[in-house]
């Protein structure tokens, strides 16, 4: 090889020891960007980007999604989806109801049904009934077809009607927390080993009415 004059060589091999340091140091602080249990959005505020669903019922206006119509009934329940699906983790979204209709929710651990607009899964329910609220029940979509928790007296307390309501889900486990503007309306543990512990989270509109959900600030924490 040839005969470096010494300094030269020691001048390179302190540029390579430099180098291999930095590269280190991206690659460890790329990782921690990107760590598991990072809160992220799930929707970016200007599109659809990473949900699906019938664009005839969801758009994005003024930073939100907006699913339903203002003029029109709507004949069938809607779901926008996300297309990856979820297992243990922290969501929280706000919702607000406007117009005629009342009834909306957030989906988890939650799958479409082929062939249909429905989906099946548990349900964080928002809406109001003539003898009280839903806001913050956890219902059971096209399974059980019933309300698994509810807190209806605490609820209505809590919400704030035709303004931004704010619902945190943690699904850890068997467990099901539901909380509305930061009172818990749900503590449920699922019996069933049967029941699905992993799928998507969807945004419905209820059919009925002429109604729109505003849906903004969607974050999930994977836990």
């Amino acid at each position: 090889m040839p005969n470096f004059p010494r300094p030269t060589l020691l001048y390179g091999l302190s540029c390579l020891a430099v180098l291999a340091a930095c590269l280190i140091h991206a690659a460890f602080s790329s990782a921690a960007d990107t760590a598991p249990g990072d809160e992220v959005p799930l929707f970016d505020g200007k599109t659809l980007d990473g949900w699906n669903g019938d664009t005839q019922w969801f758009r994005v206006q003024d930073g939100a999604i907006v699913a339903g119509s203002a003029t029109e009934k709507i004949p069938a329940n809607q779901f926008l989806c996300t297309n990856k699906t979820y297992r243990d983790f922290e969501l929280s979204v706000d919702a607000k109801l406007v117009g005629q209709g009342n009834n909306a929710g957030v989906q988890f651990r939650t799958k479409r049904i082929p062939n249909d607009t429905e989906v099946i899964g548990y349900q964080a329910d928002i809406g109001f009934m003539p003898n009280g609220t839903c806001w913050g029940a956890l219902y059971d979509e096209s399974r059980r077809r019933k309300f698994l928790a509810e807190s209806p007296e605490l609820a209505m307390k809590t919400v704030k009607r035709g303004q931004w309501n704010t619902l945190k889900i943690i699904a850890r486990g068997d467990r099901i927390q539901i909380f509305l503007n930061g009172v818990q309306t749900v503590d449920y543990t699922e019996q069933d080993p049967d029941i699905e512990r992993e799928g998507v989270i969807g945004l419905q509109v209820h059919s009925g009415p002429p109604l729109e959900v505003y849906y903004r600030n969607v974050r999930l924490k994977e836990l």
